[in-house]
């Protein structure tokens, strides 16, 4: 699965969803969010990666996300970012890098009875992509991770719209992620990083 069966898998599900109520007709259904998201990796750790503290670093991703009204509580929302630069530890020392790309795909409730203030809770999930893999290097070996990982996602937030198109969001997301980590030059696993971070997040709406 690639980031374009995800862009499917959201317009299929469009495809399925009833008609809006006439009331709702005179709305344009989309909505798109910015945010700047932090990922807080859980990083735990079995065998080797253990013994040698293998972690993510924290770090802060800019974030764009593509929602899709199917009703005036029931949407879909594509959370997209470019491929992030993910620097990897041993202990407190940089071991080097690798790339990924994490696209999630969450249907979610949205709360519609509090005015301005709108809260919504979704459910989906993730396909992260990892390239330049090879490029971890600890006490003379080299290491590379999965090229994929794929689980679910979580989600609470809220949009404070301050009229009808512009609004705030405080979004936090739960993903499912993890890669083993194996020798370049057998094959051989050293273990799993076990990533599933937590994704606090604050950004601006527009719906249109």
């Amino acid at each position: 699965m690639r980031i374009k069966t995800l862009v499917a898998a959201m317009a299929a599900v469009a495809s399925l969803a009833p008609i809006a109520a006439q009331a709702q007709a005179a709305e344009n259904p989309w909505m798109v969010r910015v945010r700047a998201a932090y990922l807080d990796w859980t990083n735990g750790q079995t065998e080797t990666v253990q013994a040698t503290n293998i972690t993510a670093r924290k770090q802060m991703i800019p974030e764009f996300d593509v929602s899709y009204f199917f009703t005036k509580n029931i949407a879909a929302e594509l959370v997209l970012t470019y491929p992030q630069t993910v620097t990897i530890n041993a202990g407190s020392n940089s071991i080097g890098t690798v790339k990924a790309l994490p696209p999630s795909l969450v249907l979610q409730y949205h709360f519609t009875d509090f005015g301005a203030f709108k809260p919504y809770v979704g459910a989906g999930v993730n396909y992260t992509i990892f390239s330049n893999r090879n490029n971890l290097w600890l006490g003379g070996n080299q290491y590379t991770v999965d090229s994929s990982s794929f689980g679910a996602v979580g989600q609470v937030g809220m949009d404070y719209m301050l009229d009808k198109n512009w609004g705030l969001n405080v979004d936090v997301k739960y993903i499912a992620m993890s890669t083993n980590v194996s020798s370049v030059a057998t094959g051989a696993s050293v273990g799993k990083l076990n990533l599933s971070p937590w994704t606090p997040a604050v950004g601006v709406t527009y719906k249109f």
